[in-house]
């Protein structure tokens, strides 16, 4: 967490082990021992390549997959078993945007009945409030009522699709947004707008899991990075010592397996070895401090630890 904020959002030692092959009998464990917080106003990226477990750490936050051992707890509160009474309660204050804005919308509604579905959070709210409350967050994304409200989906951008997701989650007055690989499948001129919308609402005191598999997305927004493999923390802590100085061999992979511009592809070897999760039942690695904010896995976990 930033020095000096307030935790939301506390991950603690949390697994998620599925039951997989002929009668379930095989455990795959997809996270091991994960743990780290998220801050008030604080914008936290969760990287891994994929199969790293990182979407399934993000579904156990939003309560949409139970965990198998640890807690989630947010404002205090284990979450990590609440019930669907309970759960409408948590949503008011966390919600989740993912990466295919597209499969949010049903084709055959307007797109901005994605708003209307939140409308039964505010009992007895008249029309005029609403439609204050919408335009408010729609301006919050930068977003012009005119062009996307009484749109078809087809009728409107990527861009803009992920934008009225956040306006969605906006009019909730949320205090944590869980971001799941949202800029992924938007062009590179459309990214950059989410990616600031998203620095905005962290000077509104918003706290942000931004979920990526993209190392310069991360630099570029998160005040924290976790380094995720095969479902464990390999290394954390504030993201210019994480990059600028990274001290897992892991971390030092992917770092270096990150295309440049003035060097030819042919002139780089580049390998990453499989990303496939664990069925042992191994305990997560320890993570030591090397300096003040900066957390790196020691022991042998199969993939390079330091020793």
């Amino acid at each position: 967490m930033l020095e000096g904020g307030r935790v939301m959002l506390e991950v603690k030692d949390v697994s998620k082990v599925y039951k997989v092959g002929t009668f379930g009998g095989t455990r795959l464990r997809a996270v091991n021992g994960v743990t780290f917080d998220v801050g008030a106003g604080e914008i936290v990226s969760l990287i891994g390549e994929s199969g790293s477990g990182k979407s399934t750490i993000g579904r156990m936050i939003l309560g949409l997959s139970r965990t198998t051992t640890g807690t989630i707890s947010f404002e205090g509160k284990d979450v990590s078993a609440l019930r669907k009474a309970e759960l409408r309660t948590y949503y008011a204050d966390v919600q989740g945007v993912f990466q295919d804005p597209f499969s949010s919308y049903n084709p055959i509604f307007k797109a901005d009945r994605v708003l209307t579905l939140v409308k039964g959070f505010f009992p007895g709210i008249s029309k005029s409030e609403w439609d204050a409350k919408v335009e408010a967050s729609l301006q919050a994304v930068r977003l012009d009522p005119s062009t996307c409200l009484g749109k078809y989906p087809h009728q409107l951008s990527g861009g803009q699709l992920q934008r009225l997701l956040v306006a969605r989650a906006l009019l909730l007055d949320i205090k944590l947004l869980v971001a799941d690989e949202i800029i992924s499948m938007l062009d590179a001129s459309t990214r950059i707008d989410v990616l600031n919308l998203l620095g905005d609402l962290k000077r509104r005191g918003l706290g942000v899991l931004f979920v990526t598999h993209d190392l310069s997305l991360g630099n570029y927004i998160s005040d924290r990075t976790v380094i995720l493999r095969h479902g464990e923390i390999v290394e954390l802590g504030a993201t210019e010592k994480v990059f600028g100085n990274p001290l897992h061999p892991y971390t030092k992979m992917l770092l270096s397996s990150v295309p440049q511009l003035h060097t030819r592809w042919d002139a780089r070897e580049a390998h990453s070895p499989p990303a496939v999760a664990s069925t042992a039942d191994a305990a997560a690695p320890a993570l030591v401090a090397m300096e003040p904010d900066h957390l790196v896995a020691t022991g042998h976990d199969g993939g390079g630890s330091l020793r």
